[in-house]
Order: structure tokens, then C-alpha cells, then sequence
């Protein structure tokens, strides 16, 4: 595919393109005397379908968005209205919940439930009272997944999203929830850092980490493996299999590591 093109469908412009070109076809059937359920069901169909094509949409969680726009931005306006206008108000509610500045970061993905049961056994704490931190921490679901783990130990989490960060704090009382950078967090005084990012910001994960945390800590990360700056994957202390085929990834920092 053309670099500009590419460049055009990056999310969330993609979204955008979607929206946009949805309700110029419904405002073009409305303008042919087409009835109202055409003139809102091709477009919403259109846009259902272009959800599907990963150049658009990658995700599960961004095709929902692309599908539901247009319709989300009909109900909006109520009886079917069309007034110009309104169908940016998904686009609104994407903003408010994921900013222009956490687009370079994962989007939202809740830790399946479970998924560190076992991560104590691998990852012991030095002090139970330890803190550890959730890095990039969304709705919550990695706070008490953490907590689970570690009853005892001080859990904090830090998320850029103001709407999540209030959702996070609302469902993990038990927990110290800032709204923040996640990068410009501080790690040195965590004994052990969850974080569920995306394969493209792993690399820059490991070097903050063997930067600021203090040997024998812990980095742990769902999916996606440690790169180092060679862009070579970092060996594992412990790799735990969940089911769906998916993995912790457990490191120690410094010396202490397991080859």
C-alpha cells in the first residue's frame, strides 16, 4: 500500500474517515429522496463493514468503535436525525477516553482474569509490603489481578487517560491511581512493574526498567516479550502459559537474572 495512504488510515484517523464518509453517503441518499431506512442502514452497514479490514481496524476493541460510530452519533440526535454536526460526537468520546497523546501507547486491554495467579510464585517480593505498580494501568482489571497476587503489598497504577484513571480509581480503592505519563512515571522505588503494552513499545519498557529499578526487582508483561536495545528478545526468568495461548512474560533486573 502507498506510504501516504498508509499514513491517511493510521488510527484513529481511520475511525474519522469511516464516520466521515458514512454520513456524507447518508446525507447524499437523503438528498435522492431515498427513505430513512436506507439512508441509515447502507451507511451504518458501510461502516460495519470497513471495521473489518485491519488497515482500518487492527483490534477488537477498535473495530467497535468504527462499527458503532455512525449509529452511536444517529442515536445521539434522536427519531433519526441527520443535523450536521453530531456525528463527530464519537469521536469526542474516543478523545475522552483515549488522548491524542496515549495513541503511541496500547489502547485499552484488560488483563483477563486469572492471568497472575500464579505470577507470586515466579516473582516473589522481597517485603510483602513492596510496592508494586501497574504501568499504563486502564480500567483497572491489572490493579486486582495485582492485588490478588500480592494481598500485602502496596499497589499503584498510572494511567493517562483522565476518564479511565477515574474508572480505575473508582473500582480499585485498594490502590494508589494517578493520572500520569506512564513513561515518565519513576520505577525506582517499585519492586516489580506489570505492564500490557504493545510489541513496538517493548523495547523502550526494558531500557526504563534496567535504567531505574534496582536489581532483583521484577518486570513482568503480558503478550509481549522484553527487546533489548538490539532489538533482540530478552531471556525470561519465567514464561507462564495462560489459556488462549497467551503468556507472562516474568524478567529480573540485573545481575540476578536467570540465563
Amino acid at each position: 500500500m502507498h506510504v501516504g495512504l498508509t499514513r491517511l488510515l493510521n488510527w484513529p484517523l481511520s475511525a474519522l474517515w469511516v464516520w466521515t464518509l458514512a454520513w456524507a453517503s447518508a446525507w447524499a441518499l437523503r438528498a435522492m429522496g431515498a427513505p430513512l431506512w436506507a439512508c441509515l442502514g447502507l451507511p451504518a452497514a458501510g461502516g460495519a463493514l470497513a471495521a473489518l479490514w485491519p488497515v482500518v481496524a487492527g483490534t477488537p476493541w477498535r473495530r467497535l468503535w468504527v462499527a458503532a460510530g455512525f449509529p452511536l452519533s444517529v442515536l445521539a440526535l434522536g427519531q433519526g436525525g441527520m443535523a450536521p454536526g453530531w456525528w463527530l460526537l464519537p469521536l469526542a468520546i474516543l478523545l475522552l477516553a483515549y488522548p491524542l497523546r496515549a495513541w503511541r501507547d496500547a489502547p485499552v486491554f484488560p488483563t483477563p482474569r486469572g492471568a497472575l495467579a500464579e505470577l507470586a510464585r515466579h516473582a516473589p517480593l522481597r517485603s510483602p509490603t513492596a510496592r508494586v505498580h501497574d504501568a499504563g494501568c486502564g480500567l483497572g482489571d491489572g490493579l486486582i489481578a495485582l492485588h490478588a497476587a500480592y494481598p500485602q503489598a502496596q499497589v499503584s497504577g498510572v494511567e493517562w487517560s483522565r476518564l479511565w484513571c477515574l474508572v480505575a480509581a473508582w473500582r480499585c480503592r485498594f490502590a494508589e491511581v494517578r493520572r500520569g505519563d506512564m513513561w515518565a512515571q519513576p520505577w525506582g522505588d517499585c519492586e516489580l512493574v506489570y505492564l500490557f503494552q504493545r510489541p513496538e513499545t517493548m523495547p523502550r519498557a526494558w531500557a526504563k526498567a534496567c535504567a531505574e529499578m534496582r536489581p532483583g526487582t521484577w518486570l513482568v508483561s503480558l503478550e509481549f516479550e522484553a527487546i533489548d536495545a538490539r532489538g533482540l528478545p530478552v531471556p525470561a526468568h519465567a514464561r507462564l502459559g495462560l489459556p488462549g495461548g497467551r503468556v507472562v512474560w516474568v524478567y529480573r533486573i540485573g545481575p540476578a537474572r536467570r540465563r
